[in-house]
């Protein structure tokens, strides 16, 4: 299979980015695929899932396989959900648009991020009877905050995700030394109309840290995540969960769900991949509410791996924007084809029917 420009359709997630750091501009490229400082969080979140062995079980009759999980209500076709990821019309002129029209094909859930370059309306119009949530960061002012929760609502998002990780941005050289910004014509949908729809001037440095110095509230603690709670009938999820005791302080607080990240090692660098992190937050939060986890998730195997530690389903975002810019929407949904064929093929290869058949004796430090 080719591409219109005659290059061979990749076979994998490497293969997408391999052609996608060709296509992009260096300053789009290193925003994306970068982390912050040494970027030893950002390779330790792909280096973890090498520590851990699957065990098969064979002769168990896998004839058919259900990859399919149960989260929130809704019915989602494979364990992998396409994570929150800002500026898509970087890589592709239909971004955010393409990416949820992708995920509705492949059956499973967007996060629309809230520095999307479409607004979220837009978002819902282009898939809909797609599984949409919205990624929320907390503003300095809350009445900004407070409306962006009304408009996901009202647009028929299924579910708040709040970014816990960002009281400050991360120390992302690359964005730095690029001096990244947004270029004439793209903007933070979200925000027409009002200041916080462009950067502000960075004076030589990276503009979008400029945006979130200005812009996030770096006061925010538990007793905010109650204030959501009240102001939103949505599901409350937490996102950035690295260790326990915030498992259990998130679910004190009222969250519906909670996701271990490190922000795709771009935030902290040296903090625990978010897979060593997965076991302990699982154990403290028993059961009560759904766990996920992103960072390093590349191939099937690994999103299974998630699940035998803990996840009840695995996010990507880097991948899928790989997708997005060798090959717009058709890339993205690619990519979620290639990860759901690999969870399925790995579900029966290790004896399992579905995801529920999934014995936590199935991995092991190796």
């Amino acid at each position: 299979m080719k591409l219109d420009d005659g290059t061979t359709v990749p076979a994998n997630i490497a293969g997408y980015e391999t052609l996608a750091r060709e296509r992009l501009p260096l300053p789009v490229y290193d925003y994306y695929a970068g982390g912050a400082e040494d970027e030893v969080t950002l390779r330790a979140n792909r280096d973890a899932f090498t520590r851990y062995a699957l065990r098969p079980r064979v002769m168990t009759n896998v004839s058919t396989v259900d990859a399919h999980v149960r989260l929130f209500g809704d019915d989602v076709a494979f364990p992998i959900l396409l994570a929150p990821t800002a500026f898509q019309r970087l890589a592709d002129t239909e971004g955010e648009l393409a990416s949820a029209r992708a995920a509705r094909t492949a059956g499973t859930v967007f996060i629309a991020s809230t520095l999307s370059t479409y607004p979220i309306e837009e978002i819902a119009q282009a898939a809909p009877g797609g599984l949409l949530w919205f990624q929320l960061y907390v503003f300095r002012d809350r009445s900004i905050t407070e409306t962006l929760v009304r408009r996901a609502e009202a647009a028929g998002c299924r579910a708040i995700v709040l970014t816990a990780t960002v009281p400050v941005q991360g120390n992302r050289e690359r964005d730095s030394s690029n001096q990244f910004r947004l270029p004439p014509g793209i903007e933070m949908a979200n925000f027409r109309g009002m200041p916080q729809a462009s950067f502000p001037d960075a004076r030589g440095g990276s503009s979008l840290q400029a945006f979130i110095s200005s812009e996030f509230d770096p006061s925010l603690t538990w007793k905010d995540l109650g204030w959501l709670r009240s102001i939103t009938s949505l599901p409350v999820i937490v996102k950035g969960i690295a260790t326990g005791e915030d498992a259990r302080l998130a679910i004190e607080h009222g969250a519906d769900g909670v996701i271990v990240s490190n922000h795709g090692g771009r935030q902290l660098d040296c903090a625990q991949a978010s897979l060593l992190a997965l076991p302990s937050v699982a154990e403290a939060v028993g059961g009560r509410v759904p766990v996920m986890m992103d960072g390093g998730i590349r191939r099937g195997t690994d999103a299974i791996k998630a699940l035998l530690l803990g996840a009840n389903a695995a996010l990507i975002g880097r991948p899928y924007l790989w997708g997005l810019a060798v090959d717009g929407q058709a890339g993205v949904e690619h990519i979620l084809k290639i990860m759901h064929d690999e969870v399925a093929r790995t579900l029966a290869l290790l004896g399992a029917r579905s995801v529920a058949e999934l014995q936590p004796d199935q991995i092991v430090d190796s």
